[in-house]
């Protein structure tokens, strides 16, 4: 399989979608894809493969935050709608590392810190590795975890 783009891949995607008929997937498509033209004309060039992959960690966090407003709200349907999306969008991403691995990687990372380290160090040190492999989220539960294993 040749290695195509992450731009390549939503143009494919978005001609596939229209041809199925799959409402969901096209709408979602075409955002990421304005999401990519935005970014791209403000960056006034052509946008590397991590720029891209930025972009699209943008939207999933951008329907995450939606997700967690809407179920405040009671509004399961716009909360499901944002959920789709967000499994569409995540199908442009490398995979996301185990909790296993991740819990691997943050010990190995905080053993690398000095003694009586605080959250907010330990968090800056693990962010820059493994921030394009994990969620924001699933990595700050790891760093919490394994600090108060720690202590």
């Amino acid at each position: 399989m040749e290695n195509k783009s992450i731009i390549d891949r939503l143009n494919d995607d978005l001609k596939a979608a229209m041809k199925a008929r799959d409402s969901d997937r096209l709408a979602t498509v075409r955002m990421a894809i304005s999401a990519m033209n935005y970014r791209r004309i403000e960056a006034l060039k052509a946008l590397s493969p991590e720029e891209q992959e930025e972009v699209i960690r943008k939207q999933i966090k951008m329907r995450d935050d939606a997700i967690e407003e809407y179920t405040k709200a009671r509004r399961a349907d716009l909360a499901d709608k944002e959920t789709r999306e967000r499994v569409i969008l995540k199908e442009y991403l490398p995979a996301e590392m185990s909790a296993d691995q991740l819990r691997a990687e943050v010990a190995k990372v905080l053993a690398t810190l000095a003694p009586g380290a605080k959250f907010g160090d330990a968090m800056k040190a693990v962010m820059p590795v493994l921030g394009k492999r994990a969620g924001g989220k699933q990595i700050q539960e790891a760093v919490k975890s394994a600090m108060e294993a720690k202590a």
